[in-house]
């Protein structure tokens, strides 16, 4: 079963991230003498694409996941189909990253160095969080920092499976809020420790309790939706405006002001669940943003190599001047779009598939 809603949300969530990238890649445009420098200001906090992602995780994960609550070996199945899903693509990108490092350091600046640093590079590809030269907490592909709070969550929910859904969540959402309190009052923590304890983390016990909440029979009607997602989007408006002198990754008003109006654009999307016929029956619109919604995880993480390619593309073909700065960003995400859909149908699904066989055969 499918929360259309909710898959279409997880498309936006992407585009959000790739459009803050483009508007990045602009900027490096503009410096090169291709046109104006865009306005800082922006009407959404576009970055807040992951809070929304972080959101959504727990829900899906909880919903979903939480059917192996209780079972024999459910913390096993449920890591096997987590690491099915998370790791090929994310390891093929960062080998890709990895060889343009070797090979081009000057395009990569700071992550060149870690591309000869081998324990950077364990770290890196197991999802342990580890520190850059400059203090960076950040992976060798640095987009992999959301994974890595992505996997501290999938083991944390794992390691409370045996409790049953409601004790595995009321275990997970201990522990993380433990873990940010930690962080608030103990100074000087390992750098694990101190990533891990950052409160962003809270967004997926959020969503965890919006699964909960679904479970137990919360269905709001759809007048309410509508205003939950309208609330959602104000605040996100809002937050843009408080957090623009204060920088997007102020770890105490994050999770308030970009992860509330999240929660509630999720629980905004909680409308019927549909089966694949009735996906199939839905316009074709609805159709295709659904499937930008399974994509969203390509998306995420191929975005940097499309936006980069197009940014070159017009800068050497004399391209730039006439389309920037609209028209080369509304480019790049087109091209990101394009090329993560063809990613995701013909190498996510496959491996994601093969893979799971491999780690779960008796899986469906």
């Amino acid at each position: 079963m499918t929360f259309a809603a909710v898959q279409i949300l997880r498309g936006a969530a992407a585009l959000m991230v790739a459009w803050h990238h483009a508007r990045h890649e602009a900027g490096l445009m503009a410096g090169r003498g291709a046109g104006p420098t865009l306005d800082s200001a922006t009407l959404l906090p576009w970055w807040g694409g992951v809070d929304l992602f972080f959101v959504i995780s727990g829900f899906v994960i909880v919903h979903a996941g939480g059917r192996l609550a209780g079972r024999p070996g459910a913390h096993v199945r449920f890591l096997a189909h987590r690491v099915a899903r998370v790791v090929p693509l994310y390891w093929l990108v960062s080998l890709l990253y990895l060889a343009l490092a070797l090979t081009r350091p000057d395009l990569l600046g700071e992550a060149a160095a870690l591309a000869r640093d081998p324990s950077a590079l364990v770290a890196s590809f197991l999802f342990w969080p580890a520190a850059r030269p400059d203090g960076t907490i950040q992976p060798l592909y640095g987009l992999g920092w959301t994974l890595n709070y992505e996997a501290l969550f999938y083991v944390l929910f794992a390691a409370g499976l045996g409790l049953g859904r409601r004790g595995a969540v009321a275990w997970l959402c201990g522990t993380l809020t433990v873990l940010v309190a930690v962080g608030a009052l103990v100074p000087g923590l390992p750098v694990p420790l101190r990533f891990w304890s950052d409160p962003i983390v809270l967004e997926f016990a959020a969503g965890a309790g919006l699964a909960l909440a679904y479970r137990a029979g919360f269905r709001p009607a759809l007048p309410v939706r509508i205003a939950l997602a309208i609330l959602g989007v104000l605040g996100l408006v809002l937050a843009a405006r408080v957090l623009a002198g204060l920088g997007e990754a102020d770890g105490g008003l994050r999770p308030l002001l970009v992860g509330g109006p999240a929660v509630l654009l999720v629980a905004a999307a909680l409308g019927p669940a549909r089966d694949v016929a009735q996906v199939a029956r839905l316009p074709s619109p609805m159709r295709g943003l659904v499937g930008l919604g399974d994509a969203s995880y390509a998306l995420y993480l191929v975005h940097p190599f499309a936006l980069r390619l197009v940014r070159e593309g017009l800068l050497r073909f004399g391209l730039a001047p006439a389309l920037h700065p609209w028209g080369s960003m509304t480019l790049m995400l087109a091209v990101s779009v394009a090329a993560s859909l063809a990613i995701h149908r013909r190498v996510e699904r496959p491996l994601t598939r093969a893979l799971r066989k491999r780690l779960d055969p008796g899986a469906p």
